[in-house]
């Protein structure tokens, strides 16, 4: 029997049983591991919608920002993700599959992304993307953006939520009485109606407004010209 490909999912994937799930997995694992081996901070909680759909998208520092940010933003997110984690033995395949994320072939885009994006955003689940395109470096540059995340926004008609990953301490040394740090700042919704240099420029601001990376692209607001 061939193995499922998991670029495609459907809308009744996203069901109440994998909600609930999703959550018992946030109460029972992720909050307490945040408590006992990170000292966090989390900022920005009045900038989250009450209501409608949207990506939320952050720089990419550890295996730990998809459940970092949804606990954070206290939403169900399915998450993009590289097609090589749903792989059979690789470590993060059972999470990945029974949290709801969707493989994607990060050389080539494909149909199914399309049509799993609009399953997804037609529930009452958001969507979670790495504009940098997989785990890079604390603080490096993130001008080399993948801007697959805008064309999803537009496609979707979904607004972008911002998070920024900051004072990133590494992991976690998993010993008693020993935490890293982490900081989580979320930003204003971001209009998918912009053009894609002003929607890569806003987010790429609010990174860098919170977190120590830097960007080889002019983030200058245009300047207006008066008719």
């Amino acid at each position: 029997m061939a193995e499922r490909n998991f670029n495609r999912r459907y809308k009744y994937e996203y069901n109440i049983f994998r909600s609930m799930f999703y959550f018992t997995f946030m109460y029972l694992v992720v909050i307490p591991f945040m408590h006992i081996f990170f000292n966090y901070k989390i900022t920005g909680k009045e900038n989250l919608p009450k209501k409608g759909k949207f990506l939320y998208t952050a720089n990419h520092v550890s295996h730990f920002d998809p459940p970092m940010i949804s606990w954070a933003c206290y939403r169900l997110i399915a998450y993009m993700a590289k097609k090589e984690l749903f792989q059979k033995g690789d470590k993060w395949e059972f999470l990945v599959k029974r949290l709801g994320a969707f493989a994607v072939d990060r050389s080539k885009p494909e149909i199914a992304t399309f049509k799993t994006v609009k399953d997804i955003l037609s529930t009452s689940w958001a969507l979670g993307v790495f504009p940098q395109g997989g785990i890079r470096p604390y603080g490096s540059d993130i001008a080399d953006l993948k801007k697959g995340f805008v064309v999803i926004a537009k496609h979707a008609k979904a607004d972008i939520i911002p998070v920024a990953i900051a004072n990133w301490g590494g992991y976690p040394k998993l010993k008693p009485f020993t935490k890293s740090t982490v900081e989580l700042h979320i930003g204003k919704p971001i209009s998918y109606e912009l053009s894609e240099d002003e929607i890569i420029r806003q987010w790429c601001a609010h990174i860098m407004k919170y977190a120590d990376y830097t960007c080889s692209i002019d983030l200058k607001e245009p300047e207006l010209v008066e008719a």
